[in-house]
């Protein structure tokens, strides 16, 4: 059986039966796939897209820098060999090109010499072949579903679902309805002729729906034959006018894509078929993932995994919901999926795990960030049916050099809840900036005003800007004055916003049942800030286990360290210079994971020149430094002051940005390290007054979230900690995701945890 790869295919080349590609690239100005038997995406029968048909390639002549151009072109580094006389199977169609002949420099295919198009002497006995160097260009474009192409090359451009009861008309996410394709700006109907659940599923996943649900068909069937009947019926009279373009849907169920299944349609005009006789639309009835139910939906039908238990695979880094580097729990750790085989398919498999419908892109290259730890998985191949990503055949990470650089990241379909209609900017200076304005419904009338910025924060703008589609917030902004918000929309409508981040609209947070702010709209209504990137730091948990010990230090060396408040209250009491204070001394180094530099909150101008140690601080606080009891009560604590923020250690081949040397730049690149010795100032937690025992050893990075990053839940550090009185163990030490997504362990499950791995 010829085995397929690729999920974008015209809806005309399935009319005429044509394979699904294996990879499909546009580097230039041809369109080019693998296709064939081979069990790998990297090779197969060389085909190329002219004039919107595929056609295969000759082998006369063609040789390995022919080979390295077409690879190229597909997205690998380069040519392992070719295969001539139809090695990978014969194709289907014209023979585009014979003779080819390229110097090897070339960026496609169409750049090179030949005979010219369709222009050949060859069978498809002669179809060439190659296989490409599996390892991918840096930057290769990500696998998505492409629009399907309809008659004359026209696109299939959108597929919706229409609400019949007139009680789904006004639901959002709309879960049941009939389906139509949107065709030359018109939206058409699709015939129920052969309908599968099926064909079902892959609706319900382009449309961000993890699966589907059996509809009421007897039901349906007596409100299409009575809206038949009516010769005023909408229905009716485009019904005559044959509104049925998808004549029938032969769908596998494992498509990511409605243009992976096999679809009649009506061919040009003049030659339509009878509107599906016999038949009705199709109806679909989807079942949307936990974060889009409303909070008082029953609970599906069937046991989904999403429905069953915790998903052992999360998103990181995406600026959108739906969207990210893909992590996997594995032997109580989590670890990244290398992009070796990554394809649609199986990054639908995680996205309907995850609540989403199929993946609308599978991207490869690290293209949302590398994560730290082991990579797990590598070759994952997925059928489609599996309910999660461990279900499906794959690889360790380990056994095929990938790196994090080889990082598979997805951007999964999700389903449109229509806040992103409810919310706007206004004034900025950019469309990614300004005033935050929303719609509410007082009274039954819905009117547009803005947000108080009593107790606007970070947490609040970052909720505002993925609802606005605009991805993360670089600042939440509480004067506005600068910015002149929509005439009109100037009175106050929500106050007393707080929400946690997770929710997908600012009208799902928690507010004031009647709006009440301390100052009226204007000059001090909620702004924002957003972009499409964000660092996300994490500490170095390892190190901290690695390097703390006990320092008895006197107290005539600690006199910088009480001015900037590095000790604990009790040493104020003391007789200077006579005593010490027992510390707790540790290295930390603090990586930046994310996508853009860390970077502080305010510029030069408002940093603290501290004579002391003759450094600037740039955030008042950086780190907390805590001791807490077995049941959280805080004990010890100390904070590190960011005096100096700057790229301690970087990879090799990338330079350092950040140095804080005469009053340098301050800040932790992308992929780089700031390290703070043990042996530096106030890197401790001052235990004078603390009695032998069982602790946890506790550091938050960027504790109060006055800069922005993609992910909070790895700013904290914890280890369990055992204090004798003369020394000191520190065991166990992890940031706050690292076994679980949701929430941290308790202590005892930890050890548990533990005593397994070792």
């Amino acid at each position: 059986m010829m085995c397929f790869r690729q999920v974008t295919l015209s809806l005309i080349l399935l009319l005429l039966g044509q394979a699904t590609p294996s990879r499909l690239q546009s580097l230039g100005a041809t369109k080019l796939r693998l296709v064939g038997p081979g069990s790998r995406p990297e090779e197969g029968r060389l085909e190329v897209l002219h004039n919107g048909q595929w056609g295969t390639v000759c082998d006369d002549n063609f040789a390995l820098q022919e080979a390295t151009v077409a690879c190229r072109q597909l997205g690998f580094e380069s040519a392992l060999t070719w295969a001539h006389s139809a090695k990978y199977g014969q194709g289907e169609g014209p023979i585009w090109l014979d003779n080819v002949r390229c110097v090897g420099t070339e960026s496609s295919l169409d750049q090179c010499s030949s005979n010219g198009w369709g222009i050949s002497d060859c069978s498809h006995s002669e179809d060439i072949g190659v296989v490409c160097h599996p390892q991918r260009q840096r930057g290769y474009v990500s696998e998505r579903v492409s629009n399907a192409l309809g008659p004359q090359g026209r696109r299939l451009e959108e597929v919706r679902l229409k609400p019949i009861l007139a009680s789904a008309k006004r639901r959002n996410p709309v879960t049941e309805g009939a389906v139509e394709v949107k065709y030359e700006g018109q939206w058409r109907q699709v015939c129920d002729q052969g309908w599968t659940m099926n064909n079902s599923r892959v609706v319900c996943g382009m449309l961000g729906f993890p699966s589907q649900q059996p509809i009421n068909s007897h039901y349906y069937r007596k409100v299409w034959n009575l809206k038949m009947k009516d010769p005023k019926s909408r229905l009716n009279s485009l019904t005559k006018k044959n509104s049925f373009w998808v004549h029938r849907v032969t769908c596998l169920g494992t498509e990511p894509h409605m243009a992976s299944c096999q679809v009649q349609v009506s061919p040009a005009r003049g030659k339509l078929r009878p509107a599906c006789p016999g038949g009705m639309h199709a109806v679909v009835s989807c079942v949307p993932g936990p974060r889009f139910r409303p909070q008082k939906a029953k609970p599906p039908r069937r046991k989904d995994s999403w429905a069953q238990q915790e998903p052992k695979v999360r998103l990181r880094s995406g600026a959108q919901v739906g969207e990210g580097r893909i992590e996997v729990l594995m032997h109580h750790q989590w670890g990244t999926v290398c992009d070796h085989r990554w394809d649609l398919i199986s990054a639908s498999v995680v996205c309907r795990q995850l609540g989403f419908g199929s993946a609308r892109e599978a991207l490869f290259g690290a293209q949302l960030g590398q994560g730290l730890g082991p990579i797990h998985l590598s070759e994952v191949r997925c059928r489609g049916y599996e309910r999660t990503l461990s279900d499906c055949r794959a690889l360790e990470g380990s056994q095929n050099g990938c790196q994090h650089e080889n990082d598979a990241a997805v951007r999964c379909n999700v389903p449109s809840m229509g806040f992103q209609n409810q919310v706007r900017l206004a004034g900025g200076r950019r469309p990614e900036e300004g005033v935050v304005e929303v719609q509410v419904e007082v009274n039954g009338i819905r009117r547009w005003g803005a947000v108080c910025s009593d107790h606007w924060g970070l947490t609040e703008a970052m909720v505002a800007c993925r609802q606005l589609g605009l991805g993360f917030a670089s600042h939440a902004i509480k004067d506005t004055w600068y910015w002149q918000g929509t005439p009109g929309a100037g009175e106050v409508v929500l106050s007393g916003v707080r929400c946690s981040g997770t929710e997908l609209a600012l009208q799902q947070c928690q507010r004031h049942g009647p709006v009440h702010c301390s100052h009226g709209a204007g000059r001090f209504s909620a702004g924002v800030s957003c972009t499409d990137s964000a660092p996300d730091l994490v500490m170095n948990a390892q190190l901290v286990q690695e390097t703390a010990y006990l320092e008895d230090r006197p107290l005539s060396q600690l006199y910088c360290a009480h001015e900037e408040n590095c000790l604990s209250k009790s040493a104020d009491l003391m007789d200077w210079p006579y005593g010490y204070r027992r510390l707790l001394r540790f290295s930390s180094q603090i990586y930046n994971l994310g996508r853009a530099d860390f970077r502080p909150k305010t510029g030069r101008h408002s940093w603290i020149w501290h004579q002391c140690h003759m450094h600037y601080h740039s955030i008042e606080v950086f780190t907390h430094y805590d001791l807490l009891t077995v049941n959280g009560s805080k004990v010890a604590e100390g904070h590190k002051a960011s005096f100096c923020l700057e790229d301690t250690n970087c990879p090799t081949g990338l330079q350092r940005r950040y140095a804080c040397a005469n009053f340098g730049e301050q800040g932790v690149t992308v992929g780089c390290w700031d390290t703070y010795r043990h042996d530096i100032d106030c890197q401790w937690v001052d235990i004078t007054d603390v009695g032998p025992g069982d602790y946890i050893f506790q550091v938050v990075v960027n504790p109060k979230f006055e800069v922005a990053e993609s992910d909070f839940s790895n700013n904290m550090m914890q280890c369990r900690c055992k204090y004798d009185g003369h020394r000191v163990w520190l065991h166990n030490c992890h940031t706050g995701d690292s076994y679980r997504a949701n929430a941290e362990l308790s202590l005892e499950q930890e050890q548990r945890l533990r005593n397994n791995l070792i």
